[in-house]
């Protein structure tokens, strides 16, 4: 394989123990590298948290280039050990339990690293779990710093919440078509203030709205006239699924649960926001618990959210009876 930069010859990766093999991913491969990334996460939460439908949204998304922008490490028996991706400034990458410690982790990082500069950039970010010490060790050794962390919230949802109603001026409906472009604008605007990392709106739509799990009735907006002000996006996912923090939202945030989901499932709310002028009116808590609500009355029995240290709604989250699941680091580096 033709690799970048000088940790590469024409042929293999020179951090390429003997005995493994790699090569570009495609869609065919999701699901093997559904189960390697299901191994993984036996390992650290107990569970597969991740579906095969998120790994192959990965895939999809706009800019990303699978055959450029994806690696795939093979040991001898043909099964897939390590996985890695890189878009713009975020990276994600997965080594097989049982074949860490093998230089795999570190191979792959700098490979990652080196895509990155071959296309422009000059930062680097991925986000890993708090259980896993062995990737947080590899990351900072690596010279990466924490940037951000991130909680994946629940609560559980065995009574309806009582919803309050909207404040003076606001009206609140579920979503509906015609909504899209609208709640793109306005989630995006919010998103910007903290995170600049602006998505199209075939990205946004691809994350939320398009989504086969997306549930517009779970999925309140909010308007002051005619303008859209407030908006939460649901979706519904298997129960003890766990959607990507958006930080990528990527990825980042961002998965993709199985489509048309019956039974054991809960919901997910994937994106909160208010415009500025508006804020501080209990806009978003009433939004919330009518999402909630509304998940109850599905007989859902509990619904999460991802959230980071710098939106700063941790607290607000709190008041709502939410408490962390588990949580997550977001690491970078710039890369000179």
């Amino acid at each position: 394989m033709t690799g970048v930069g000088a940790r590469t010859t024409a042929l293999r990766p020179l951090w390429l123990p003997d005995g493994y093999r790699c090569r570009s991913v495609s869609l065919a491969d999701v699901a093997a590298i559904h189960r390697l990334v299901a191994s993984c996460e036996r390992e650290l939460h107990g569970r597969p948290t991740t579906g095969a439908d998120r790994l192959a949204a990965e895939l999809s998304l706009p800019g990303l280039r699978p055959e450029s922008d994806t690696l795939l490490v093979r040991d001898g028996t043909g099964g897939p050990v390590g996985y890695c991706w890189v878009q713009g400034r975020r990276a994600r990458v997965h080594v097989h339990p049982g074949h860490q410690g093998r230089g795999l982790g570190s191979g792959l990082l700098g490979w990652a690293e080196d895509r990155t500069r071959q296309a422009g950039g000059d930062r680097l970010a991925q986000t890993v779990s708090d259980t896993d010490r062995a990737a947080t060790a590899l990351l900072r050794a690596a010279g990466y710093s924490r940037l951000v962390t991130e909680w994946l919230l629940e609560v559980a949802l065995p009574h309806g919440p009582h919803v309050p109603d909207p404040p003076a001026g606001i009206t609140v409906r579920p979503f509906r078509p015609g909504d899209e472009q609208a709640a793109h604008q306005l989630t995006e605007d919010a998103f910007d203030e903290w995170q600049p990392r602006r998505k199209t709106y075939a990205q946004w739509a691809r994350r939320t709205v398009e989504r086969p799990t997306f549930v517009p009735a779970a999925s309140p907006v909010a308007f002051a006239g005619e303008q859209m002000v407030g908006a939460v996006l649901s979706l519904e996912i298997p129960a003890h699924g766990e959607e990507g923090a958006d930080g990528y939202a990527e990825a980042d945030a961002d998965g993709c649960a199985a489509e048309g989901i019956e039974g054991d499932a809960e919901g997910y709310v994937a994106r909160v926001a208010v415009r500025r002028d508006h804020r501080g009116r209990g806009i978003a808590r009433t939004l919330l618990l009518q999402a909630f609500d509304t998940f109850h009355r599905r007989g859902r029995p509990a619904c999460t959210l991802w959230t980071h240290s710098g939106t700063g709604a941790f607290a607000m989250y709190e008041r709502l009876g939410m408490t962390v699941r588990r949580s997550s680091t977001l690491y970078g580096k710039a890369l000179v």
